[in-house]
């Protein structure tokens, strides 16, 4: 046979280290993988001003639709005045205002043209419908 079987009582002395090596290595890449993310989020530059400049990007809402007919702005549960006001607010403070709609495949198309509709008539017309992709 191809294992090992000692003859004798002896406690065994060798302790085999080859998984511990493959977790270490794991562990070493993720931390690489993160620490270099990390970085690149909190290195602090001096940005150079420029008269074209803009002092934000365009605000995005995140617009929900879930299977149960719940409505979510942001992640919270709104009703549709509360979403239009709100779209209403974004879009007086800044005119580019952009939205992401990401419906349940379940929800009823009238339910999704219904907010696509919400948004229309605050004047936001840049949206996307966000989509899982195939693969």
């Amino acid at each position: 046979m191809a294992g090992f079987s000692p003859k004798t009582d002896e406690p065994m002395s060798g302790i085999n280290i080859t998984p511990l090596v493959d977790v270490v290595l794991v562990l070493l890449v993720a931390l690489m993988v993160t620490a270099t993310d990390l970085a690149a989020q909190s290195i602090t530059v001096e940005l150079p001003r420029a008269a074209t400049g803009s002092d934000a990007p365009a605000r995005t809402l995140a617009i929900s639709l879930d299977a149960q007919g719940g409505t979510f702005l942001d992640g919270a549960k709104v009703t549709d005045e509360v979403l239009s006001a709100a779209i209403r607010q974004a879009h007086d403070k800044d005119a580019e205002v952009r939205a992401i709609l990401a419906a349940d495949g379940r929800v009823p198309h009238a339910r999704v043209v219904h907010v696509v509709d919400l948004l229309r008539k605050e004047n936001v017309v840049h949206f996307a419908l966000e989509v899982e992709p195939e693969g």
